[in-house]
């Protein structure tokens, strides 16, 4: 059976493997503070319907509560530890909703059905933004199917990624951002190809680009939105020349096999 990656836009995405349908970071809104979805159109309902979910940090653009409410009731959700602390208003939905939250740390493996995640860790600063009093670490997930598909969610390369992830079929990795710049702990085009190299993935799917841009932007740097999923393909062809990447439109979906 191939597991099928179905991408939303940002870093929302569906992974159905073995019957489980996993969601990464929902994100369901047309706007977030300052942010204009300038992209593909806001997820329909479908979208927020998984057996599990998982966060891979607190920034609003990735645990952003009023799309965590659109999840069915009883829907399992996975975020890193010291999040209920950090986000008093997870509790809250969670509560009206009847979420089932458990909080995970690097190495921590949770089993659905015939699914099993394993969290891993990302260099990221995984704090609830802007203040952040408690330090909470940002979190990779891998999901171990028929297929080994590796969330990044928000990361940086960091020393020991291979091994931290191990083999896996396909890599969800993180190409862009939202706005001219990226900061410390992030991937671009060019370093996500490289992720790609470390990793010996089968097939890359990119994310995190083209969907959220700064509202009165939209004309500085234009490329910097629009381009990022087409180079990070110019540059996985020269640093990972045996990976096929997949370049999604928001909305679509890739069936892949399992290499392994």
């Amino acid at each position: 059976m191939p597991v099928e990656i179905t991408w939303w836009g940002h870093a929302t995405a569906t992974v159905r493997d073995s019957g489980v349908a996993v969601l990464t970071d929902p994100l369901f809104v047309r706007r977030l503070a300052h942010l204009r979805r300038r992209r593909g159109p806001v997820p329909p309902p479908a979208a927020a319907r998984a057996d599990i979910a998982v966060v891979s940090h607190l920034h609003a653009d990735h645990l952003h509560l009023g799309s965590l409410a659109r999840l069915a009731p009883g829907t399992r959700l996975l975020v890193p530890w010291g999040a209920g602390r950090a986000v008093p208003g997870l509790r809250r939905v969670a509560g009206v909703r009847g979420l089932r939250v458990t909080e995970v740390r690097p190495g921590d493996e949770v089993a659905v059905g015939a699914v099993r995640l394993r969290a891993v860790p990302a260099a990221h600063d995984g704090r609830r933004l802007p203040y952040g009093p408690r330090r909470v670490p940002a979190l990779g997930y891998v999901v171990h199917g028929e297929a080994t598909t590796y969330f990044a969610g928000d990361t940086g390369l960091f020393d020991g990624m291979a091994e931290a992830v191990g083999p896996c079929d396909v890599a969800l990795l993180p190409v862009g951002g939202w706005g001219p710049y990226l900061g410390h702990g992030h991937l671009d085009a060019r370093r996500a190809a490289q992720a790609l190299a470390r990793l010996g993935a089968v097939s890359a799917v990119p994310v995190h680009y083209g969907t959220y841009w700064p509202i009165g932007m939209d004309a500085v740097r234009p490329h910097e939105f629009h381009a990022p999923g087409d180079e990070f393909v110019r540059h996985a062809e020269r640093l990972a020349p045996l990976a096929s990447v997949h370049l999604l439109g928001h909305g679509e979906s890739v069936r892949l096999e399992a290499a392994r």
